[in-house]
């Protein structure tokens, strides 16, 4: 999964309390940039072991962009994590991920990949740890998009292990909460 991360975050909800007739006062208002101040996208993987590696997509990503970052990422990954060879590789049905050049380079590398339904809810656990990241980068308010990506790294770098155990620890859970509601909503 490929998450963006904005420079700027965008200011939801906000709600304060005013006096009357004083929203255009100075301290009652919230400066804004009209074109978002830019954006990066990144790939990076995680098992119960911790964190894998964290690498920005320069560019449009497409299939062989995506088989490029598997081939240059993943099982240094793997082997950073201790997987050893036998691992079950999880991804979405994204187009890229399920082009049929994407799933020979799988099946060359002799990686299994977990089938995925056409229709559901999205259950990946890395989507846990992507609005974890995306919260933590916000705090740390970078200025720039050299500094985002230096957060976004420092900050998935930051995930303990105990996180990234007890998301695979609590999936099963997931699973049956989702097949008991019939794919509809759970508490996860």
């Amino acid at each position: 999964m490929e998450p963006k991360l904005n420079l700027l975050a965008t200011m939801q909800n906000v709600m304060f309390w005013r006096k009357s007739n004083t929203a255009h006062h100075p301290e009652h208002t919230i400066p804004t940039v009209k074109h978002g101040g830019g954006s990066i996208m990144v790939w990076a993987c995680f098992s119960s072991a911790g964190t894998g590696k964290m690498v920005k997509i320069d560019g449009k990503m497409d299939g062989a962009k995506y088989r490029t970052i598997l081939e240059e990422n993943l099982m240094e990954s793997a082997k950073d994590l201790r997987l050893g060879w036998r691992f079950v590789f999880q991804q979405d049905n994204d187009p890229k991920h399920k082009a049929k050049s994407t799933m020979e380079w799988f099946k060359n590398k002799h990686i299994q990949v977990l089938e995925w339904p056409s229709q559901s809810p999205d259950l990946n656990p890395i989507e846990n740890l992507w609005k974890e990241l995306k919260t933590a980068v916000h705090k740390c308010s970078p200025s720039n998009l050299t500094e985002l990506e230096l957060f976004c790294k420092e900050e998935w770098e930051n995930i303990s292990v105990s996180r990234c155990a007890k998301l695979i620890e609590t999936y099963p859970k997931r699973l049956t909460a989702v097949i008991a509601a019939k794919g509809g909503a759970t508490k996860y």
